[in-house]
């Protein structure tokens, strides 16, 4: 059982920037297992389907979707179990929720972090 607590998200002027949170818990995590697992931030906007936006593999390189590429920032603390998301010069178009899961989206799907980005 995993349960994925996001958090960070609000309200954003065009431009502006927030970080966000993910704390993952559960059995499977005893020990030092979270570090093993590639993470991913996901988002859904109104009307659209789930996307991935950015993951992080338990070594090496990053990857991001297109759109956010030089904008946002994915990281991991494998001891507090927490994956975050730096965001940076939000736009309209990044409007939506957000949610962390493994890289595979196999996890349950915790409530989402909501990132509405408006003047």
């Amino acid at each position: 059982q995993v349960q994925l607590v996001e958090s960070g998200g609000g309200l954003v002027q065009p431009g502006g920037s927030l970080r966000l949170a993910c704390a993952a818990s559960g059995s499977i995590f005893s020990g030092s297992i979270f570090r093993l697992y590639s993470m991913g931030w996901y988002r859904q906007a109104a009307g659209k389907e789930r996307e991935l936006v950015a993951d992080i593999p338990s070594s090496g390189y990053s990857n991001y979707a297109d759109s956010v590429k030089g904008r946002f920032t994915i990281s991991r603390d494998n001891t507090k179990n927490t994956v975050y998301l730096q965001m940076k010069g939000l736009t309209p178009e990044d409007t939506a929720v957000y949610y962390c899961n493994n890289r595979n989206g196999d996890w349950s799907w915790g409530q989402g972090t909501q990132v509405t980005v408006s003047s």
